[in-house]
């Protein structure tokens, strides 16, 4: 199968590209190029964490509003104080890339995504705040694209760093001597935590929202 560095560069730069559509592709040119852990941790990125322990930071405890369903106005936000808000106010991500990134472009610019409490802690903040409503959390739509932007980013500077130790161009293997050039390189926790520090100062661009048609008639491509 061949592969090219410069054009899975291009891709994590173009808008028009899902993430479910290049992580297959970096998987390919990390297995080229022998990067195992690379190619690990593009895997679980792509089908999710099962453990919330192995899931990395920019996956954990990301905060949302509490919110409340009333019979007769809907979800509207909940009765909880500061503290509350502390304690049960986040969740962790561990969905898969796919489903992720269907939820954002699916999801409006202002809107979010509302996920039920699990059912111990609802039971505990139901009766803290003397509600016998369900109670869920609204992650908003920036909170679900920083995530994928991160990801997105960390096999951006990958590829960054591949190219500027000379692999480019199409390839239907690389050589031992190619791959000995970048083996330091294969290294998922330094590109994901750059990502993390500097992802608003790369060109990695938000995950785009579905058009009318698309949400009409499906997906076209």
């Amino acid at each position: 199968m061949s592969t090219s560095v410069n054009h899975l560069d291009e891709r994590t730069q173009d808008s028009a590209e899902l993430l479910e559509g290049i992580i297959p592709s970096a998987i390919t040119l990390a297995m080229m190029l022998r990067h195992r852990k690379m190619a690990a941790w593009l895997r679980t990125e792509f089908d999710g964490y099962q453990d919330v322990e192995a899931a990395p930071p920019y996956r954990r405890e990301l905060h949302g509003h509490i919110v409340a369903k009333s019979p007769q106005y809907g979800w509207i936000p909940a009765p909880v104080d500061d503290q509350q808000k502390k304690s049960f106010g986040y969740m962790d991500l561990l969905d898969g890339i796919k489903a992720l990134e269907k939820v954002c472009v699916n999801c409006k610019k202002g809107n979010g995504n509302r996920v039920l409490l699990d059912k111990e802690e609802m039971a505990t903040l139901q009766k803290q705040i003397n509600l016998t409503a369900e109670l869920a959390i609204n992650l908003s739509r920036e909170v679900y694209g920083r995530l994928l932007r991160t990801v997105r980013a960390a096999i951006y500077l990958w590829a960054q760093e591949l190219i500027a130790e000379g692999i480019s161009g199409e390839h239907n293997h690389y050589s031992r001597e190619e791959r000995a050039k970048v083996a330091h390189l294969d290294e998922p926790d330094k590109f994901w935590r750059k990502a993390m520090e500097d992802v608003d100062n790369l060109p990695i661009p938000d995950v785009r929202e579905v058009g009318f048609f698309e949400r009409v008639f499906g997906r076209t491509g």
